[in-house]
């Protein structure tokens, strides 16, 4: 069996690779950092740590690596006579990716089963995404006489992969827990083997139930510690204020959660305790900034903080501990951070309405928005 796995990152290998190798596949890395690449193409195997409550520690092998900007050639080969494609690449770069996809699926034989395809990235219906582009890139006609050549499955993917030492080389450092949760309808009665996922026949609660817990919690923990000047994440949740913040952010979203899901609420109550002690872990040496990174896309319409708190303002219900946890995401200003630097830019040169718009997409007639433009001016009105 063999997988091709898109991005060779720390998520790559400690995560989405490991678990392939797990179950038995041949993993075909491939990236675009040609330094990466290489290392990973000289060496024989790497080791991932598992650190927490339940350490622990894996030899993965039997990989290759390859570089998908300069030997797109072999990259589309490989997927070609895969039985699994995956990425973990970020879901503004599946765009790239997709032509590779779409190309190896016209030179993929009719007689050989469908490719499978999960983007494993941290958004709602990320291979939806893409597989719009795999067909954008292709032409509706070119994808539609190769479509019943590959299954695109939405996944959710929960674990926490830290920045990692300057001398780790190839080796990953990771917490314990980890989820990969799989939608099996579109794979019917041939779903593929891999014994460490977990398929379900409707992925959206699980997908919520992640973004607005793991994600919201995570998020938030960084932009409230580096509001007051704390370094990392644990030691961020640690200060009562934060953990106490943090908390009741979760507390809204578990609100939203069990009512549109019907999840039972002790289950839920369990799983945002369980989180909450995840943020805390001390062997994962996480920063505030590397977690705060790209607020823009953590602002957006549909994810961590505005999905949520937009859900819960259709409900009736002010959500007065999101609001405050985006109010700290606005005043992330790293100024090594591009899209940081890009919202700065917007708070200072544009009123609170058009601001809330650009940033966040929420319209003037949604029940959120006077909300929000009320938050937005409290943080303008501090430059």
């Amino acid at each position: 069996m063999k997988a091709v796995h898109f991005g060779a990152g720390n998520i790559g290998r400690g995560f989405v690779g490991l678990i392939l190798h797990n179950a038995g596949y041949e993993v075909v890395f491939a990236d675009v950092n040609a330094e990466l690449i290489e290392a990973l193409a000289s060496a024989s195997n790497y080791r991932v740590f598992e650190v927490g409550m339940s350490p622990t520690s894996h030899t993965v092998d039997n990989f290759r690596a390859l570089n998908s900007a300069s030997d797109e050639t072999r990259v589309v080969a490989e997927i070609a006579s895969a039985d699994i494609v995956t990425t973990a690449v970020g879901p503004n770069i599946l765009r790239f990716v997709a032509p590779l996809i779409g190309q190896a699926l016209e030179a993929r034989s009719a007689r050989q089963a469908p490719l499978h395809v999960m983007a494993c990235e941290n958004a709602i219906n990320a291979t939806d995404a893409l597989r719009h582009h795999v067909e954008a890139s292709l032409g509706d006609a070119a994808f539609a006489a190769v479509s019943e050549r590959a299954v695109f499955a939405n996944t959710a993917v929960d674990r926490i992969v830290p920045g990692q030492a300057a001398d780790a080389g190839l080796d990953v450092t990771v917490e314990d827990f980890f989820e990969w949760v799989i939608e099996s309808p579109p794979f019917g009665a041939n779903a593929p083997t891999i014994p460490e996922a977990h398929f379900v026949a409707d992925l959206a609660p699980y997908i919520e139930r992640k973004l607005f817990t793991v994600n919201t919690g995570h998020a938030g923990t960084a932009y409230l510690g580096y509001e007051i000047g704390v370094q990392s994440i644990s030691e961020a949740i640690s200060i009562p204020e934060v953990f106490t913040d943090v908390r009741a952010a979760l507390e809204e979203t578990r609100t939203l959660l069990v009512a549109k899901h019907e999840f039972d609420p002790t289950v839920q109550e369990q799983y945002l305790e369980k989180n909450l002690v995840r943020f805390a872990n001390p062997y994962l040496p996480d920063t505030v900034d590397r977690v705060g990174r790209a607020p823009l896309r953590k602002l957006s319409r549909r994810e961590r903080f505005v999905g949520p708190a937009a859900q819960l303002a259709e409900m009736g219900i002010k959500p007065i501990a999101l609001l405050n946890v985006i109010r700290a995401a606005l005043e992330f200003d790293l100024e090594s951070d591009g899209e940081a630097v890009e919202l700065q830019e917007i708070l200072t040169a544009r009123k609170a309405e058009p601001a809330v718009v650009a940033v966040t997409g929420i319209s003037a007639d949604h029940p959120l928005f006077p909300y929000l433009v009320e938050t937005f001016r409290s943080v303008q009105a501090g430059y």
